[in-house]
């Protein structure tokens, strides 16, 4: 099991990261800029829920996409000097697999960092649902630094203070931003 593990985290880790901060930021960007403009709660969770859904729809196909021209790409390096196409082979068929699940990965990954930002806002007033969509943005900023430290075999303390210190960085720059059409 821990073998399993070791191998999810260093094949799959880094589209885990990458769409929970996506969810994270993206999405703690939308609720800051919309609570400049409005402190309703429906109006805050409704900005925030569809920018959840877009982003992980975005996420995911871009991903597939993405994931899809690189891999195809390898196949396509592997095929030249075996002069033979690998089609229906399992080598295509595994690497199909692969961009199903790291588009999949990082679209669900960015709809759930999505939901930690937002959470706060459904049951709390919009003046102190701020607050704690702050701190537990942070707190999974930190979660993610230590278990980016973990793939990377890295400082556990620096990887979090790294992934805290770009998050706060964003959020002191849309907080003191104001947009206006």
């Amino acid at each position: 099991m821990r073998g399993l593990l070791k191998n999810f985290k260093v094949e799959y880790g880094r589209y885990i990261i990458l769409g929970s901060i996506d969810g994270i930021l993206a999405i703690l960007g939308v609720i800051v800029a919309t609570y400049n403009v409005s402190s309703d709660n429906v109006v805050i969770v409704s900005a925030g829920f569809g920018g959840a859904f877009a982003l992980a729809m975005t996420n995911g196909v871009g991903s597939y996409l993405a994931e899809g021209t690189v891999e195809y790409g390898r196949l396509s390096r592997l095929e030249r000097p075996l002069l033979k196409s690998l089609k229906n082979t399992r080598l295509e068929k595994e690497t199909k697999k692969k961009i199903r699940i790291d588009s999949l990965l990082h679209g669900v990954s960015s709809f759930i960092g999505s939901m930690i930002p937002l959470f706060p806002f459904l049951f709390l007033s919009a003046e102190i649902a701020i607050y704690l969509s702050i701190v537990g943005s942070v707190i999974a900023l930190i979660a993610l630094g230590i278990f980016s430290g973990m793939i990377s075999k890295q400082s556990l303390l620096m990887s979090a203070a790294k992934m805290v210190g770009l998050g706060l960085m964003i959020v002191f720059i849309l907080s003191i931003t104001e947009i206006h059409p």
